[in-house]
């Protein structure tokens, strides 16, 4: 008895998620930021700690209000981690006269040798992580993500 004939591919539906530019952004950005994050959590950080002090590691000042959006978390609870790793002489902060989310914030020496190892980490991460893709697409990726966020953090900022 002959074996009947394999019936051609049919191209596979695409699903609402497999073409979503907020779920692909999501996705991408889990799958690859918890692999790296398991290296933080080894290092004896928190994630957020990490987030804090790599947005600190050029020597920028930034508020806690900037540090909220890029810890991504509420300015409360980074306030309170701002205030724990001051106490631990992660950070040096400047107290907003007026409005406590004015200080300014900024890494301390202890922090910037804190940050140092897993600064380098990230990179071999990052260059693992984009080493397929080639230089010009790596270039090409951020500088459309950069647009991105710039974009939306300036409608955010029009809103509120």
């Amino acid at each position: 008895m002959s074996k009947p004939a394999p019936k051609p591919d049919t191209p596979k539906r695409l699903e609402f998620v497999d073409d979503y530019l907020a779920y692909l952004l999501a996705r991408a950005s889990h799958l690859i930021s918890s692999e790296f994050h398991r290296e933080v959590e080894a290092s004896g950080l928190t994630v957020p700690e990490w987030r804090v002090l790599a947005s600190l590691a050029g020597g920028a000042q930034r508020t806690v209000g900037e540090l909220a959006d890029i810890v991504l978390s509420k300015q409360p609870t980074v306030t309170k981690l701002i205030a724990r790793m001051h106490e631990q002489g992660w950070v040096e902060r400047s107290v907003g006269l007026s409005d406590r989310r004015q200080a300014l914030v900024a890494l301390s020496q202890a922090g910037r040798q804190r940050v140092q190892a897993l600064l380098r980490r990230a990179r071999s991460h990052e260059a693992r992580v984009m080493g397929s893709f080639g230089e010009a697409d790596s270039v090409r990726l951020k500088v459309i993500l950069k647009k991105l966020i710039n974009q939306h953090a300036t409608a955010k900022t029009a809103t509120d």
